[in-house]
């Protein structure tokens, strides 16, 4: 009986999170890109520009609107930055790539429309602190009849922004990488632990490591935002510098394969030979994957950038739109010019593990390359620990207030501990199932609250001094 409802609870998940989602966040994307006039592209520069500005004061917000852009950005840079490219190159093939940017642009007007309305639909918590999120933009902007909307949205906040995934999946790397079950059976001190325990050798390992990333996430996460921001602005950078470098090496080293690979992205992109259908599916390959990896709509950002001291509703809008760029476009991007400079893909098949394969590109294209990426990996992964424990917090706030919210908090870090060592199963079906009923309510809300800001952008680029 347990069971049968499992497998009902993921034939859900995976439906809302197929095509029903996508069609959400890529048609709503698409609006939102047509009816500001493709601010995402014709306002770029504006968006750079401002980054160097300071705007607001502390009594509206704890972060800067950077630290607010980087611990979005901490957020959305993950293992899907490595291994949902790679999976979208096995099931599409280098044109999805080009898709991929697509959905990047369409993501980037979605993130200005969620930063401009962060701020312009402010609210407070029950200790009048300033929070930012879709819950208080439905409370304030539509009226406390709408607030069983903004409580759904909360409760599926708090389960769909845990990391259940993100703790599973590293664990199954660091375990992949550095050693094997074999290796784990024959240490004297993880066979004893995991006898001990009765989870074996390798279960050992498991708990010990989940017992290591929860203190790590711990040290950052009960601090605060504050904290988690002032980590962030110094984490992202060095990871995607440090990615950018290696994949520059790769480059490098494959200069003559370069242009091939730009080549098939865009040839790919627009083949026919194959059909209407096929083209169709190569399109909605790359722009799914690049839409659940940037979460422009889902209302995460909302969050953070509601943290932000700036008071101006257009200039957050602006800083949040380069998120996407930075996840979707630019690491999103270096992982596909490397996987398509090394990467094996004979044999591979829709059910293959995407980080194996790069894996295995860096590891033959640099010397000890699989364990550089896997510090690159282990990095995204705490990056968006860090971010995604603030937004579940937030999400429990705004339920019950700040000082029971802190329990959460907890019961965050403790699932880390617990999803290092078992198996996933259905709890990633029933994370998913919540992180679709974010997406719904906050992309609704986004659409029906976007004339604000249509408004406030017209003002805002007529300014004599804009």
């Amino acid at each position: 009986m347990l069971e049968q409802f499992g497998n009902y609870i993921v034939d859900i998940a995976d439906f809302l999170c197929g095509y029903p989602l996508f069609f959400l966040l890529i048609g709503g994307g698409l609006y939102l890109f047509i009816s500001s006039g493709a601010i995402s592209i014709r306002r770029l520069p504006a968006s750079v520009r401002v980054l160097r500005q300071k705007g607001g004061n502390s009594k509206t917000g704890e972060i800067s609107s950077v630290q607010a852009l980087m611990s979005a950005v901490a957020g959305t840079v993950g293992l899907g930055n490595i291994a949902g490219v790679a999976i979208a190159l096995v099931m599409g093939g280098p044109g999805a790539i080009f898709w991929m940017w697509i959905s990047a642009i369409v993501g980037m007007c979605t993130k200005f429309h969620e930063g401009a309305l962060a701020i312009m639909f402010k609210g407070r918590d029950s200790h009048g602190n300033p929070r930012g999120g879709i819950m208080y933009m439905i409370e304030r902007a539509f009226g406390a009849r709408w607030k069983p909307l903004a409580v759904f949205f909360a409760v599926a906040g708090m389960f769909g922004t845990l990391c259940i995934i993100n703790a599973n999946q590293l664990t199954e790397a660091v375990v992949s990488t550095f050693t094997t079950p074999e290796g784990l059976s024959n240490s004297a001190f993880f066979a004893g632990f995991g006898n001990a325990t009765g989870l074996g050798a390798e279960g050992a390992f498991r708990l010990i490591f989940g017992l290591a990333i929860a203190m790590i996430v711990a040290l950052v996460v009960l601090r605060g935002v504050k904290r988690i921001a002032r980590v962030a602005t110094v984490l992202v950078p060095f990871m995607v510098g440090v990615y950018f470098l290696m994949v520059l090496y790769i480059i490098v080293t494959h200069a003559g394969d370069v242009p091939e690979v730009f080549r098939r992205i865009f040839s790919e992109a627009f083949n026919l030979r194959a059909g209407f259908g096929a083209f169709a599916g190569i399109a909605i390959i790359g722009a799914r994957r690049a839409a659940l990896v940037n979460d422009a709509g889902i209302g995460t950002a909302s969050i953070m950038h509601g943290a932000s001291r700036n008071t101006e509703p257009v200039r957050e809008g602006l800083i949040a739109m380069l998120g996407p760029a930075l996840d979707s476009g630019l690491v999103c991007t270096l992982t596909a010019v490397a996987l398509l400079l090394c990467g094996d893909f004979s044999g591979a098949s829709e059910g293959v593990k995407g980080l194996s394969i790069a894996m295995d590109a860096f590891n033959r294209a640099i010397p000890g390359g699989a364990y550089m990426l896997m510090v690159v990996v282990f990095c995204f992964s705490l990056s968006s620990m860090f971010s995604y424990s603030y937004y579940g917090t937030s999400c429990a706030t705004y339920l019950f207030g700040p000082a029971r919210a802190k329990y959460y908090t907890w019961f965050f870090i403790a699932t880390l501990v617990v999803f290092a060592v078992i198996p996933v199963g259905v709890a990633v079906g029933l994370t998913d199932l919540f992180y679709a009923c974010m997406a719904f309510p906050a992309m609704c809300t986004i659409l029906a609250l976007s004339h604000h800001v249509r408004k406030a952008a017209k003002v805002y680029f007529t300014r004599p001094t804009k």
